[in-house]
């Protein structure tokens, strides 16, 4: 079985070192950078973003897109959301076969505010995508460390099959048909990420952290509620369980941008210095429009969002929270 991985990251590098495990798998990597690329090839190393993690022979990396999804039976989509468009446009006729497409993407598109499974459906006109999701650092994956996922499809059929490619003795996966609770709590958890960062850089202790994240639950399950995700979803892997690692976790990107704004660095300091993606602050402004159009109360992430393009100073956005009028819980 050939397998095709769009975007040359942290997660499609473990993705694809995950998928080579199986003897009878072979694994493209598509990375948008000819240098890139090579080096990834020659190599055998991510070096840039996930430096140490040796690519096993099964894997081949390339900037050729037509070569990648030659005679490809799965494509997994590993370009970061705010890019997505742009990079299925681009190679929209080299796309065209109408296999399983996996999406590991967390966000939500500003300018539509469309999930990606949605971005991915509208452009290749391909309806056949499942969503991975849940606590899943691709640390910890390309390095065998045990991890639970959800795959999930409005076909229960395409969910089992790539339930069966993915799994393995140390990455279990459960199948799901409900994709836009999936999909919005893993866009979620990142926005709730980088508020509980924010905690952590105030220094403001675990009592503060418990607290945001259990409201953040609520948050997550109130948003999702309102375009029909099954609040049981938001319960399992793909909502608390990403919630969890996403807030409390050393290799997370959102948590590591909040706890540098609650020290006192700005947003454009922060991602200047970082060479990974955030998916988190593109997905605040997101979740903030969404939750006005709908009137949906959504008191943390507003804060969040205040802080991140408003300028608000983080310890004013703590006392606005904490001064909010009593209410029953």
């Amino acid at each position: 079985m050939k397998i095709t991985i769009l975007g040359g990251g942290a997660m499609a590098t473990a993705c694809s070192v995950l998928l080579a495990e199986q003897p009878d798998h072979s694994v493209s990597i598509w990375a948008r950078n000819p240098e890139y690329a090579a080096q990834m090839q020659q190599n055998r190393e991510n070096q840039r973003l996930l430096p140490g993690i040796s690519l096993p022979d099964a894997i081949t990396v390339t900037s050729d897109i037509a070569a990648a999804v030659a005679d490809t039976d799965m494509i997994v989509v590993s370009v970061p959301t705010a890019f997505l468009r742009d990079a299925l446009t681009q190679h929209r006729d080299s796309l065209t076969a109408q296999v399983p497409i996996v999406s590991v993407l967390k966000g939500i598109e500003n300018e539509t505010l469309l999930r990606p499974s949605e971005i991915i459906t509208e452009v290749l006109g391909n309806d056949r995508v499942v969503v991975l999701a849940g606590p899943s650092h691709a640390e910890e994956i390309a390095r065998r460390l045990p991890a639970s996922v959800v795959a999930a499809s409005a076909d229960h059929s395409i969910a089992v099959q790539v339930q069966d490619v993915f799994s393995t003795d140390r990455f279990r996966v459960y199948t799901n048909e409900d994709v836009v609770g999936v999909e919005l709590g893993g866009a979620l958890k990142n926005v709730l990420a980088i508020a509980v960062g924010i905690c952590d850089g105030l220094g403001f202790g675990d009592n503060a952290k418990s607290a945001l994240m259990t409201r953040g639950l609520v948050e997550m399950t109130r948003f999702g509620a309102a375009f029909g995700a099954d609040a049981n979803t938001l319960f399992g892997l793909a909502g608390i369980g990403d919630l969890i690692t996403t807030c409390v976790s050393g290799f997370s990107r959102n948590r590591h941008v909040g706890e540098r704004l609650g020290k006192g660095e700005t947003l454009d300091q922060i991602l200047d210095s970082m060479s990974a993606v955030a998916e988190g602050v593109r997905t605040t402004r997101s979740v903030q429009q969404l939750a006005d159009k709908f009137n949906i109360d959504m008191p943390i992430t507003r804060e969040v969002f205040e802080v991140l393009f408003e300028n608000k100073n983080p310890e004013a956005a703590t006392d606005s929270l904490m001064c909010r009028p009593p209410k029953v819980e």
